[in-house]
């Protein structure tokens, strides 16, 4: 299982950024996705998670209203489009995979991609 997620970089607060996560693993349809964010210093935290066939979402109270998750299965793919950003969303993102995650924690997920950096100025 290979996850690749793209899309970061450095805005200004107020602006957007989609990422996507690209997976590469069978049967993609039938894994819940999440993204996680980790600062420097701050241990990973759960940001947003979809279940396998993006009917139901999950976010963390910092991101509500402004973060949306949503995923293509016929291209492997995950999303989550973030607007009007604030510069303590400045951190790295990683997309996570699970077939059935035990929690909205890191350990409740299996795989994970190398990390996207959102750099949010003020």
């Amino acid at each position: 299982v290979q996850l690749q997620a793209s899309g970061g970089g450095l805005v200004q607060a107020g602006d957007s950024l989609r990422l996507s996560c690209v997976a590469s693993m069978r049967a993609f349809s039938r894994y819940w996705m999440a993204w996680f964010r980790q600062a420097p210093g701050n241990e990973r935290e759960f940001v947003a998670r979809i279940d396998w066939s993006g009917g139901s979402t999950y976010y963390t109270d910092s991101v509500q209203g402004r973060f949306t998750i949503s995923r293509d299965n016929a291209k492997n793919t995950v999303y989550l489009q973030m607007n009007s950003l604030k510069p303590e969303d400045t951190a790295v993102y990683y997309c996570a995979a699970n077939l059935r995650p035990i929690a909205n924690t890191p350990r409740g997920y299996n795989y994970w991609g190398q990390g996207t950096q959102v750099t949010v100025s003020s």
